[in-house]
Parts: structure tokens; C-alpha cells; sequence
């Protein structure tokens, strides 16, 4: 009995020092983290949390909007005719070939560095002419929300991604977005 009496008073005695040791911890974690990111020269600002959809929600296809200079026109004529994939992997390697081809200046080719930015990740549901029926997010990074929009949109930029009709159904694919400090992104099927 004297020993139960021991440890609650330990407990309750422990408790008030826990608590400071965590808020100490939490200030100290704090003021060592980085500066907040600052997004790079020419890049948008971030979109808010609050106008962008939620991991697991579905978003419909938007018609492209065209830029007023006219630069997504340019991008669009640039870009070579799909082919009509065979596989399931074949549409997944071609549709990161697109979204590198389709945006030129929001992606790069080279290593990805250790430290990334953010990862969002996308199940992109295609119809049977390759158009985007629809876009999942499947992970949202909570440090940079607004890269799920960038990523959304360089998926709209690089449709439609071949004939389907031969490939059985569904016809999707899945593609993480491994963006760095300039918020510029690298499909992961190519790395």
C-alpha cells in the first residue's frame, strides 16, 4: 500500500516537470528550425491551404486556361502527339515523360537533392482517349500546400496521354512529385 502512495505521488510530482520539459523542447525545436521557405524568383506565391482539396479528394479535369502571354500555347504546340501505350507501365513511363516535356520551366531532369521541398502525390484516372476523367490527391505535404496545385496543373498541361482503348481498364496512374527548393519537380518514375 505505501508503495502505490509512493508512485502516485511521484507521478503527480512529475507531471508539472514533464510538462516544462516538453514546452522547453517544442521552444527550442522551434527556434532552431529554418527560416520559412521563400518561394524562388518568378514562382507564384503559395495557394492557401484553404482553396485546396483535401488527401483522397477527388478533382474534376478544367479546361486549360490560356496564359495571357501565350506562353501554354507555346507549350502545347511544342509537345509531340501521344503515342498509344501497351502497358499499364508503358502509360505510367510516357505520362512523366509529358509532364517533363509539357513544363519545361517547373521541372528538372538532374539528381534530386537529399533534402526536397515537398512530395505531393497524384492518382491521375484517365478516359479511354486518354483525357483526365479525374485527379486524386493522395498525399499532401502540409509544409508546402502549393505544390498539390502546381502538380495538378502540370498534369492538365501534359494531356492527354494516348489511346487507351487497348489497355485494359482502369486507366491510371500514379505519380509522386519530388519538388526542390525552386519548387521545381521531377516525377519520381524518372528518377
Amino acid at each position: 500500500m505505501k508503495t502505490l502512495r509512493h508512485n502516485t505521488a511521484l507521478s503527480s510530482c512529475a507531471r508539472p516537470l514533464m510538462a516544462v520539459a516538453g514546452l522547453g523542447l517544442l521552444v527550442l525545436m522551434t527556434g532552431c528550425s529554418d527560416s520559412p521557405r521563400t518561394p524562388a524568383p518568378g514562382v507564384a506565391a503559395a495557394t492557401t491551404s484553404a482553396n485546396l482539396p483535401a488527401a483522397g479528394e477527388q478533382i474534376k479535369p478544367q479546361p486549360a486556361k490560356p496564359s495571357p502571354s501565350g506562353a501554354g500555347q507555346e507549350t502545347a504546340a511544342t509537345l509531340a502527339p501521344p503515342k498509344s501505350p501497351r502497358t499499364h507501365d508503358e502509360l505510367r513511363v510516357q505520362a512523366a515523360h509529358r509532364l517533363v516535356a509539357a513544363n519545361p520551366q517547373q521541372s528538372y531532369m538532374g539528381a534530386v537533392p537529399e533534402i526536397l521541398l515537398a512530395i505531393p502525390v497524384l492518382e491521375v484516372d484517365l478516359n479511354r482517349d486518354g483525357s483526365i476523367k479525374r485527379i486524386v490527391v493522395l498525399r499532401r505535404p502540409r509544409q508546402e500546400p502549393g505544390t498539390v496545385q502546381l502538380a495538378i496543373d502540370a498534369v492538365h498541361r501534359a494531356a492527354p496521354f494516348g489511346d487507351l482503348s487497348r489497355l485494359p481498364a482502369p486507366w491510371k496512374f500514379t505519380e509522386t512529385f519530388l519538388f526542390n527548393d525552386e519548387r521545381r519537380f521531377k516525377p519520381r518514375t524518372l528518377d
